[in-house]
């Protein structure tokens, strides 16, 4: 069996963050949220790392990441810039926001010949996410249409500091995904319970509900359903200069036609969407330093 490749999406910037958060660092050692995200895929049996970043973080990543990586692990990366798109189709004049989370991943499709998980890079997942999706990616035939999403338990996920977007995961009783939708404005409230709001109201979910946090896997023949996706994308919103192509789509399509499994992680989500939420993340990578869950320097 091949081991599986690990799409990392480093291109976007942390706009709410302020900042690079790819290469900020969280853990007792120095280490970026990346740092460990890579260490854990080495650990569960990935067999290579290719990063989707954009070209002017080249340097950047060269000098933070790829050496020190490539000890242990084989490294590639692709950039995704705005012109990176399909022969014969072509970027509108205005247009300056990127295409998005699913363009992101169809631009590493050269790159990528075996089973493969994606994540976004500012976003901590924890050991157990990745054990369960390598296993699972490693039993999967390269040749035929597949994909598999890892959910977390929503209370698991929440920001102390703000509200957050999560895709809200509907699941049937043989655990396939039914339906992602996005949903935005996702907070605790004083009652202790957990709402997001809906045009003027607010609606409740259920702490136990299954979240996507862009975790997810397929197969190679996915990028081919990508690829005509975002064709399609394009030519439908070539005049809507924010609209984005986004990879939950993808899920959908063959969740539409084949079973999706979902695959639910028991580890606690962290990352930094808001300034305020970074102390909480070194706190918390410390104290699983302290558990001797990871050492307390990662590439010593």
């Amino acid at each position: 069996r091949m081991k599986p490749t690990l799409v990392v999406l480093a291109a976007g910037m942390g706009s709410r963050y302020g900042g690079l958060k790819q290469l900020d660092s969280f853990g007792p050692g120095g280490e970026t949220i990346i740092d460990y995200s890579v260490y854990d895929a080495i650990k569960s049996g990935f067999g290579k790392i290719v990063f989707v970043i954009r070209e002017n973080l080249l340097p950047d990543f060269e000098s933070v990441y790829f050496n020190k990586f490539s000890k242990n692990i084989a490294i590639d990366y692709v950039f995704q810039e705005l012109d990176n798109i399909p022969d014969g189709l072509k970027v509108p004049e205005e247009r300056v926001k990127p295409w998005g989370t699913g363009h992101a991943v169809l631009v590493a499709a050269d790159k990528v010949k075996e089973p493969f998980a994606v994540i976004n890079a500012d976003d901590f997942y924890g050991a157990g996410s990745f054990e369960i999706t390598a296993k699972h990616l490693s039993s999967l035939d390269s040749q035929h249409l597949a994909a598999v999403l890892v959910g977390f338990y929503l209370n698991n996920t929440l920001s102390e500091h703000g509200h957050v977007s999560r895709g809200i995961c509907e699941v049937n009783d043989q655990n396939d995904l039914l339906s992602i939708t996005e949903r935005t404005k996702i907070s605790r409230e004083e009652d202790g319970l957990i709402y997001f709001q809906e045009g003027d109201s607010k609606i409740h979910l259920n702490e136990q509900q299954t979240v996507s946090m862009n975790l997810m896997g397929f197969t190679p023949p996915a990028f081919d359903l990508m690829r005509s996706q975002f064709e399609a994308f394009i030519k439908a919103n070539y005049e809507e200069l924010k609209a984005e192509f986004y990879i939950p789509k993808v899920l959908d399509e063959i969740a539409g036609k084949q079973p999706v499994p979902v695959l639910r992680s028991p580890e606690k989500w962290l990352g930094v969407t808001y300034k305020e939420d970074k102390p909480v993340v070194m706190k918390k990578l410390q104290e699983l330093s302290n558990a001797g869950v990871y050492p307390e320097k990662l590439w010593s």
